[in-house]
């Protein structure tokens, strides 16, 4: 099957509302290309060679948002829908960049497999090591390794959201909890969990390319038992309230998100969301207190910050 490649040029800040237009739009697949990532990474004493420089300099300097649409479904319509929304998003004080769009056809396994070459183990916290499945890795004394293959969910845990849940995740999450992860992707932080110690996982995603490459990640790391992977809109398929929610998506939906997380939280539960740019920090840290979320921490990462809160 061919893919069309939709790519937009951009800036870091709108990257993640960017991903979530194209998603919300029917991409198969996304992928940000942002060097900012790399760089910031290598400077990491704790980074240790995960992507190749070769990589980095094939980036350049401007940030790229790419969503891969079966040829079939391709229309200039949509590629007319997306450039609109694309430009609305100053709307919401982000900043599009030169929000120039370039389109071309790519076979399925040119853009699945191609990028594998430079996704090496890395650690991601004090203890957590994401390995892909076709790499080898020894484990450390108490290294947690997760096993990825992001296949076309692209969540391979390198990018600064991802990673401060990760270490968010390794301090607050506890022994027994159970757990919600919002918006899972490759079901990274969801495994995370449960190797931290959760006993009940709940995965979800609105693509469902996300969820089967996410059920197929947790079978790897044999983690069935405790994670379960659905397809749905953030909380609709909540059943019970839980002791942590981790959310790693855009402000604008974290803020709206809001009081449905309240309402799944047990008292003195945690709120984890990340995916928010540091210009919208205030926007969510206000909603979290309207809401008498106590805030526990603020973590950052070059543009990006994330928030542990919790439930009064």
């Amino acid at each position: 099957m061919n893919y069309i490649e939709v790519a937009i040029v951009t800036t870091t800040e709108a990257s993640e509302a960017i991903s979530y237009i194209l998603e919300n739009e029917g991409a198969s697949g996304v992928a940000i290309e942002d060097p900012n990532d790399y760089i910031l990474m290598n400077r990491d004493e704790k980074g240790w060679d995960y992507v190749e420089p070769e990589l980095i300099e094939s980036l350049g300097n401007d940030v790229k948002v790419k969503g891969y649409f079966p040829e079939t479904n391709y229309s200039d319509e949509l590629l007319n829908r997306i450039k609109f929304r694309v430009d609305s998003l100053i709307e919401y004080g982000l900043d599009k960049g030169k929000g120039e769009i370039i389109t071309k056809t790519v076979k399925e396994d040119d853009w699945a497999n191609a990028w594998k070459k430079y996704f090496k183990p890395f650690k991601a916290g004090d203890k957590v090591v994401i390995k892909p499945t076709w790499e080898k890795y020894e484990a450390q004394d108490n290294d947690i390794v997760i096993e990825i293959d992001p296949g076309m969910a692209f969540g391979t845990g390198n990018h600064e959201t991802t990673l401060m849940c990760i270490k968010l995740l390794e301090k607050y999450v506890k022994s027994g909890y159970k757990v919600y992860d919002v918006g899972c992707g490759s079901g990274i932080l969801g495994i995370t969990a449960a190797k931290l110690g959760a006993e009940d996982v709940l995965c979800v995603d609105l693509d469902e390319v996300a969820c089967k490459v996410a059920d197929e990640n947790v079978k790897v790391n044999r983690e069935e038992k405790k994670i379960e992977v659905k397809n749905c809109n953030l909380l609709d398929a909540a059943t019970e309230n839980v002791d942590l929610i981790v959310a790693n998506i855009i402000a604008d939906i974290i803020i709206s998100f809001t009081p449905q997380a309240l309402s799944f939280l047990k008292p003195g539960g945690i709120f984890i969301s990340s995916g928010i740019i540091s210009d919208r920090r205030d926007d969510v840290i206000n909603e979290l207190n309207k809401h008498r979320f106590s805030i526990l921490e603020i973590s950052q990462m070059g543009e990006w910050c994330a928030i542990a809160a919790k439930r009064g």
